[in-house]
């Protein structure tokens, strides 16, 4: 939330998360049939949130192996998906073949489990922790 005695010219937040792929469309169709994200005719998918200042949607793209997008980075990273029932989406991906690498329960922002998709990408799952009631 920004104040009127804020400055401008500050990050709101997330406005993508973009990946290479051999097979940008198999992949995203991973995405699509496996983790259930909705994929947009042009290829990618958008995942509207409400927050104040922030972007109004999180994008999730595939870029082809070799792409110049991402560069001078030749970093791996893991993609972070929030979901409402932890427990409920492993027990779907467990019917799609899915195994996760671990889950942990005992972190006090969630509980989290670790997958991988296709490409190797590291996939966390994060249900957040309920929020305390205020006082």
């Amino acid at each position: 939330m920004t104040t009127a005695a804020e400055p401008r010219g500050r990050i709101t937040g997330v406005g993508g998360i973009f990946l290479q792929s051999k097979d940008p469309k198999a992949l995203m169709a991973w995405y699509h049939d496996v983790l259930g994200i909705a994929v947009e005719p042009w290829g990618g998918a958008v995942m509207p949130y409400d927050a104040p200042d922030h972007p109004p949607v999180l994008t999730l793209n595939v870029f082809r192996t070799g792409s110049d997008y991402m560069k001078p980075s030749q970093r791996d990273f893991m993609v972070n998906f929030a979901v409402d029932d932890l427990t409920a989406f492993l027990a779907g991906l467990k019917r799609k073949g899915v195994t996760p690498l671990k889950v942990d329960e005992s972190d006090p922002s969630g509980k989290f489990a670790w997958i991988v998709d296709p490409d190797g990408t590291k996939i966390e799952l994060w249900q957040p922790a309920p929020a305390s009631p205020s006082k």
